[in-house]
């Protein structure tokens, strides 16, 4: 793999947003599309878990392992996911994971039975799973380097949009149409294939990988066992901890925070959504802030920095009844916390080469999905338990993660810079 040593020239002769293509342009739009509705139909979940739980009359950690066994099957998703876009391209796998999110989503809202409900959302995992590595890889290949780091946050960021718009439509609407009314809506997201189908193009870098395998006969047929080869493995072990330590700190942070001011502070709807929204819309800010300074001073400090700074926050909206102090304490958690991951597509694509980048994306981003899937069902039941409330134990989870993010960072390699060339370095 090669090293910053390969850097790209920068261009200064045209204003950065000028530099990229108008085909590059629409294949970071595919991504950036795909992965903010993919958020807006898995993170209302976060939103109705309550309700469900009365609706059904089952206790909340059976709602909470919905959430665990959909973050499970994100990993196999990914992986499936992540070998076929390796193999015959990017567009296809976003597009089916697309679709299999959207009808999964759609169905789970006519459920008539909680079986039926977990059934649907499950199923929601693999194609959530899918829709990453896809859409990561498609984008981040077709993106200049001189301005990857601050569209990787734009990208990753608009996870934030995502949840944002989940937020907005629970605060606005959740008493019309209540929690089933929400689920319909994830069907939105099925029509950004057609944009996909019609006007996005592979990356060259890809294309001219893909064709050197077949002229040399280096065919690389099982990209997941390539990541596990002497020379890459520390960078795949160190990027595992970088994952799983990230998503603890997410689930900390977000997965149970509805609920903890649902259950423990009996807040309204409105309330609910309120410092959920700001958050978020914070959070996109943020990133896009932090992925600028990732082109200038490296994707590993523009993610340390923040994570250090969720840790000095964290206690401040979690140790207080005070609305005010939750808003804006949760609110500051969006700038620092909830911005820590908007290297992740930049970082990811960087590490590892194009014949196998998204298979390692997928199995890197995922199987942090996949351990922090245990956190809500954690955080639950050391709430419920040692009778707690979900603020302690989400406070114990954020600042667990965060420590472990950090020094997972630390003995990582830095790839500020990096070209994406089409060299085989693994087949």
């Amino acid at each position: 793999m090669n090293d910053a040593a390969g850097a790209a020239p920068i261009v200064t002769s045209v204003p950065w947003y000028r530099e990229p293509t108008k085909d590059q342009w629409l294949a970071w739009v595919a991504g950036w599309l795909g992965w903010t509705l993919d958020a807006f139909d898995f993170t209302m979940f976060l939103l109705i878990m309550v309700p469900i739980s009365k609706e059904f009359g089952v206790p909340l950690t059976a709602v909470a392992f919905v959430l665990s066994v959909t973050l499970w099957l994100r990993l196999v998703g990914a992986v499936g996911s992540g070998w076929l876009a390796d193999r015959i391209g990017r567009k296809t796998p976003l597009m089916i994971s697309i679709l299999l999110y959207s009808v999964c989503n759609f169905a789970a809202g006519f459920a008539p039975t909680f079986g039926v409900l977990f059934f649907f959302r499950g199923l929601l995992g693999l194609g959530m799973g899918g829709e990453w590595p896809a859409g990561a890889a498609l984008a981040m290949e077709s993106w200049p380097a001189r301005s990857r780091g601050f569209m990787s946050g734009i990208l990753q960021g608009s996870w934030s949009l995502g949840f944002l718009l989940a937020s907005l439509v629970y605060g606005l609407l959740f008493n019309v149409i209540g929690w089933r009314g929400m689920l319909w809506l994830g069907i939105l997201p099925a029509f950004a294939i057609v944009f996909v189908r019609y006007f996005v193009k592979e990356p060259e870098v890809w294309a001219q990988n893909r064709q050197t395998q077949n002229v040399e006969n280096r065919q690389v047929r099982v990209p997941l066992l390539k990541i596990f080869k002497p020379e890459v493995l520390g960078n795949t072990l160190t990027a595992c901890w970088w994952m799983i330590s990230g998503f603890i700190v997410y689930y900390s942070i977000n997965a149970l925070f509805a609920t903890h001011l649902q259950k423990d502070l009996g807040l309204s709807p409105a309330l609910v959504a309120t410092p959920v929204a700001l958050a978020n819309g914070i959070a996109f800010l943020a990133m896009g802030f932090w992925g600028h300074l990732a082109d200038r001073i490296g994707r590993r400090w523009s993610m340390i920095i923040p994570a250090c700074f969720a840790i000095i926050v964290t206690p401040i909206y979690l140790l207080t009844h005070d609305l005010t102090l939750i808003i804006v304490g949760f609110a500051v958690q969006g700038f620092f916390g909830q911005a820590i991951y908007g290297q992740n597509p930049a970082y990811l694509a960087e590490r590892f080469p194009t014949e196998v980048r998204a298979t390692a994306g997928a199995f890197v981003y995922h199987i942090g999905s996949f351990c922090a899937g245990f956190i809500p069902l954690i955080l639950t039941f050391i709430a419920s338990h040692y009778n707690v409330g979900f603020g302690i134990s989400m406070l114990i989870g954020t600042i667990f993660g965060a420590v472990n993010f950090i020094f997972a960072l630390l003995v990582g390699p830095e790839t500020k810079g990096k070209v994406l060339d089409p060299d085989l370095v693994l087949a």
